[in-house]
Formats: structure tokens, sequence, C-alpha cells
């Protein structure tokens, strides 16, 4: 008997129909990746399995765990389940953990709602719990917002396996993390599931990384599984043309038609950036400066597109703040478009460069019309706009995006992900900056959304000539859309060069590391035979 048999699962808000008969089994011991494009039902596959419909939903067909159909379980039956037998671990751990509780606590507590375990019983199982992920040098005391992302995972994890499920679902586990933890992680799911005998529901949109991990593989597509089976076979057969859809999207790289002017000044530049942040307050005074960018210096040249890729904790982020004038720095200087740029320039000189966020859900207010976010740097410009100037051009930049003018009158809760982001670069672009830098800026995108907001980034760029920095972990996109990569680690760029001969031909080790540690759709297949 399969551990997990789902028959004709169906899935309803109102009239709506979210799932459409799923069919699917799961053994024991086999990991399962359920990929598709965002909206195509996988994350509420997995909350239907745990019993998390939305509010109002109805729910069909059959999902048998472990002989018992938990469709139409009581609540209090399933939620004995949950934590117990079944584990989730959620796709960002900062909002999936108790930001006011310890990570010892929050382990702890599962321990306490499921087994007739005392205090102190309960911690001795955290402990154990969180050394079981690699956390044997973090106190059970430390706070989530204390850790890295991927220490924050490690406990989103040791909550899921503290109990030994024998069901673990993991939802995107690895979206937010560079490439190095991102292996850590997949390794470590991987080998819980193998030492507990578990089995292992991984989703994701990653292709690369199912590939790499899963026994089988589930395709969804609208609320419907168009294609699943053995993993090596499906990839290399591609039956479906939605399958083969989702692999030249995750191998598609943008086309540049423009060459930017290596010999020209550079719209942005660092020259021995020092950064110092303050030391630990002890009592009565704080300790000394800690120094996390020692003398950086980078050089970005009109029309280029700079990637700047490295670890979480590596310093990007420090630099880019830096580069953005947002926090001042204790040694050197940084110029914009030739003029020294620092927090207290002149407003009007941050035209010069904007800034596009990951979640655009999360840099876009909700209550504002489309019009006003994208129109909202227009006051860094000296001259004050009416409102049909506005207006205009809020509706020619939004042109430039592949969005109508009609969309102006929107809000963001209407829009799909990918079309959010091209507000989000709508809202950069409408100033004419120099440059714009990304932040993640496609992490969080499946892979054909991805495709279509890279073709137009490259597009804008040999358009506009606008240059870019690509702070990103992703290392595929870095090495279909930029000209140069800059490597950081321990706040120093270890090794810059062209983007195409780094990559053939890595110098440092660290570089070597990075490249490795990146999924990829045709090694994972190959190593399969």
């Amino acid at each position: 008997m399969a551990l997990l048999d789902i028959r004709d699962l169906k899935l309803a808000l109102g009239d709506k129909p979210i799932l459409k008969g799923l069919t699917l089994s799961l053994e024991a011991g086999q990991v399962l990746g359920i990929v598709g494009e965002s909206g195509s039902g996988k994350s509420m596959t997995a909350l239907s399995i745990l019993g998390l419909p939305p509010r109002g939903a109805t729910l069909g067909g059959t999902i048998g765990f472990e002989g018992q159909d938990l469709v139409g379980l009581p609540d209090a039956a399933i939620a004995r389940l949950r934590g117990d037998r079944i584990g989730m671990v959620f796709q960002e751990p900062m909002t999936a953990l108790n930001p006011v509780m310890t990570i010892g606590a929050q382990v702890a507590e599962v321990v306490r709602l499921h087994r007739k375990a005392s205090r102190a019983e309960a911690r001795a199982a955290a402990r154990q719990a969180l050394d079981r992920v690699g956390l044997e040098d973090i106190p059970l005391t430390r706070y989530p917002h204390e850790l890295s992302g991927g220490q924050r995972q490690r406990v989103a994890i040791a909550i899921a396996v503290v109990l030994s499920p024998r069901l673990l679902i993991a939802d995107e586990p690895t979206t937010a993390l560079d490439v190095t933890t991102q292996a850590q992680i997949l390794n470590l799911l991987l080998r819980l599931v193998r030492e507990d005998g578990a089995a292992l529901i991984l989703i994701s949109h990653d292709l690369a990384l199912v590939a790499q991990a899963a026994d089988r593989v589930a395709v969804m597509k609208d609320g419907e599984i168009v294609e699943q089976g053995e993993t090596g076979v499906l990839f290399k057969t591609l039956a479906h043309p939605y399958t083969r859809a989702l692999a030249a999207d995750a191998e598609r790289m943008p086309v540049r038609t423009r060459k930017p002017d290596v010999e020209a000044v550079p719209v942005l530049e660092a020259r021995d950036v020092v950064r110092d942040y303050p030391g630990a307050r002890g009592f009565l005074r704080a300790g000394p400066p800690v120094r996390v960018l020692p003398g950086v210096s980078l050089a970005i040249r009109p029309g280029e597109i700079v990637g700047l890729v490295g670890e979480s904790g590596s310093g990007k982020s420090t630099l880019l703040r830096a580069l953005l004038a947002l926090d001042p720095v204790q040694g050197g200087e940084v110029r914009l478009a030739g003029a020294p740029f620092t927090p207290t320039s002149p407003r009007r000189d941050r035209r010069a460069i904007q800034l596009v966020f990951q979640d655009p859900q999360g840099s876009l207010n909700p209550r504002w019309t489309v019009e006003r976010l994208v129109a909202e740097p227009l006051h860094l410009l000296d001259e004050k706009l009416s409102a049909a100037e506005r207006r205009a051009q809020v509706e020619a930049v939004l042109a430039k995006v592949g969005l109508p003018p009609e969309v102006a009158d929107r809000y963001p809760h209407q829009f799909s992900g990918g079309q959010r982001q091209r507000i989000a670069i709508a809202r950069a672009l409408i100033v004419e900056p120099e440059v714009i830098a990304l932040d993640e800026a496609v992490s969080a995108l499946d892979v054909t959304v991805r495709a279509e907001v890279l073709d137009l980034l490259a597009k804008l760029s040999d358009d506009l000539g606008v240059a870019y920095l690509f702070v990103t972990h992703d290392m595929g996109v870095v090495r279909g859309l930029t000209d140069r990569v800059l490597v950081m680690r321990k706040g120093q760029i270890v090794e810059s060069g062209p983007t195409a001969e780094v990559f053939a031909n890595p110098q440092h080790p660290y570089t070597a590391q990075l490249i490795a540690a990146t999924p990829d759709l045709a090694r994972a297949l190959a190593a399969r035979g």
C-alpha cells in the first residue's frame, strides 16, 4: 500500500475550480517533485494534504495517508497528524517562525503538543533535532532574527522533522537561499528522508533542482497534473507540450544586441569603499566596530549589465546600500554619473540610480493605483508635472515594459507576480536613470515568468542604454544575462571578469564552488545515466 494515495482530488472556491481531479501516489522512501508555474496548484495541493484549504473551499476525492482518508476528517483528528505524521517546510522561514519565541521553544512546542513530554524532555528533543540539522553550535535561546537565512531554514526543518514524520512536504524550501546554502538544505532534506524511511514531496519551480533530487516528477498546469513519471524518463522524453515549454524556459537565455562601451566613463563607481558596523554593546560601552567592507572597488559603464554574486553574508547587501547612498561609508567614495554620491547628496541626484526589489508584492503599496506607484519617483525631478503630463509619462513607461495604459487605474493585487515585477521595473524607469540596481529581482518567479522578465530587461538595456547591477544568488541568471560578474566573499570581491570567461575558467576556488553548487538540468539528467 502506498504511503500517500491521492485519487481524483478536487478543490473549488465557490464556482471556481482550483484543483481538477488530481491523482498521484507516493511510497515510503520516495521523493516526489511537483513542478509548474505560479498558480498551477502546487501549494494548494500541499495545503489540501495538510487539511488547510482556504476558508470556504470545498474538497472532493480522496487523500489516502497510511490507509486513512484525510478528506472529511475532523479538524481535531487532522491536527493530530500535522507536525507528527506529516511535516511541512515552508518557503520563507522568517514568516514561518515566530519572531518572539526562541528557536528552542519553537521546536520543543511541537514535541509538547503531540507527546506527553515534560519541558525538560521537549527541550532535549529540540536540542537533538537542531543538532541533527547541523545547528550544533547554535544555542536554543537564539531568536530567528539572530540567524542567517540558511540557519532559519534549518530551524524550520528541525520543527518539521523533530517527531520523525512519515511524510515531509517542502514548498519551495530553497528559493530565497544562495546556491551553496541551497545545496546544503537539499542534501539535508534528502538525508533526513533516507534516515527516517519517510517520503518527501518537493515543490519547486526549479526544474534542475527537482531533476537532481526527485525519484518521480508530477507536472502541474491550471490545477491539473498534465504529466508524471520517473524523473529521468520524464525529462528526457518531455512528452507533454507544457513540460517541453517549461524545460525550454528553464534553459532560455536573453539575447543581447547592444555591447557596452568599455572605455566610457563609469555611471556608477566605488573606490576603495570601507563600511564598518557598530560593535556589540557591552556593559557601559560598545565594543570596537566590525569592518564588513575592507575596501571594495567596482565600476559599471553605460549600458553594461554587471552581476554581483556571493553567499548570504558575503557583503552584497551592505555594498548595495553603500552604492545607493543609504548608508554612510567610513572610507573611500561612491561616484554616480561622475560626481560624489553620499547620503547627503541632493535629492535630484538620486534620479540617476533606481532600485528593483526581490518581492514586487512587498515593494508595491497595495492601496495605491499603478499610476501612483509608477509615478512615485517623479518627485526627484526639478520640474513639477501636471496631472495630464504625469499620466502620459506613466502610460509611456508602462508601454515600455509591455503593459497596456488601462492598467494604470488598477491595484497591485489585480496582477500576477510577473506583471507586478513589470510594474516595479516601470517605476524604476520613469525617471530615466543611468543605472538600475536589481536585488534578487527574479528569484521568486517561476521559470516561465523569469524568462519573460529577463528578456524584458535585456531589451530595455538594448533600447535605452540603461546599466544594471544585478545582485543575485542565481548563477544561471548571471550566466545568461550579464556582461561581467563580480564574485564577493567575506566583504571582498575575490574574482571579476567577463561572465563567459569566469564561468568557463574560474580562477578562485570559491567561484568554482558556487558554479558547482548551481543546479543544472543537463548535468542532473546526465548523472542519472
